[in-house]
């Protein structure tokens, strides 16, 4: 027994090769963990122990319909988050691209967690990076709660979330936090099914209002009815959920 090897191992949470779980034994964990989360969604309760998961989905979401708004040239106002885990994003100004613009922002709050558990998944597939994943967001979600989240349920819970993540980042080791990297980014990703009716609605209430739905208003803005933007946007979700495994895992 080395104890300088010990000491080095329980310090910067370097672990022997012997140790780490394979990459065989990830991914089954990983899709082990969504089986588990889609059961959980249909028992009672479930939704309890998946709650701060669907937290972090709806931030993903609204941070999606306010970003793309920036980039297409408006302004991001305010997020609000609510306890049952809905949100809205706020944002003004004109957008480029005009009708395509205005669906490219409506568009990319569904879009918004698959593509960033694609890009979680993808990000972790080496330890070194999985430390870093973690630092940057949990410093995005403090970040967006002291600049754009205005409702106070979505203070606490983004703060809190972000300071878990920050804390897995800091004071986790190697394989762990890349496995958790790509736990998140797989439960970001199947968020998309746990209110799949959502992307079949024309209207939901949302904050105590009756607000079109997302896929209601890129029908707004282009041709075709909302049920089809709906079932795009389901099956996109679910393809870059299967691409980004292929890739991480190199299938």
């Amino acid at each position: 027994m080395d104890p300088l090897r010990d000491r080095f191992q329980n310090d910067s949470g370097w672990q022997p090769e012997s140790q780490k779980p394979s990459e065989r034994t990830e991914l089954t964990w990983l899709i082990g963990a969504a089986v588990l989360t889609l059961v959980l969604w249909q028992v009672p309760y479930g939704n309890y122990i998946l709650y701060p998961f669907s937290i972090l989905a709806t931030w993903f979401h609204e941070m999606g319909h306010g970003l793309m708004a920036m980039l297409l040239g408006g302004d991001f106002l305010q997020l609000q988050i609510f306890a049952n885990g809905s949100g809205v994003a706020q944002h003004s100004g004109p957008l480029f691209l005009g009708p395509i613009g205005r669906a490219l922002v409506a568009a990319a709050g569904p879009m918004g967690p698959a593509v960033a558990g694609a890009g979680l998944i993808l990000a972790s597939n080496r330890l070194s990076r999985a430390k870093l994943v973690l630092l940057t967001l949990g410093g995005a979600l403090l970040l967006s709660d002291l600049i754009w989240v205005r409702s106070a349920f979505g203070l606490v819970a983004v703060g809190a979330i972000g300071a878990a993540v920050l804390w897995l980042g800091l004071r986790t080791s190697g394989w762990l936090q890349s496995f958790v990297v790509q736990f998140l980014g797989v439960q970001a990703c199947i968020s998309t099914y746990h209110q799949l009716d959502y992307l079949f609605m024309n209207q939901a209430v949302i904050g105590g209002r009756l607000l079109l739905s997302d896929s209601a208003q890129i029908a707004q803005q282009l041709l075709l009815p909302y049920w089809f933007w709906g079932g795009l946007m389901a099956a996109a979700s679910l393809v870059l959920l299967v691409k980004s495994l292929q890739v991480a895992y190199g299938k």
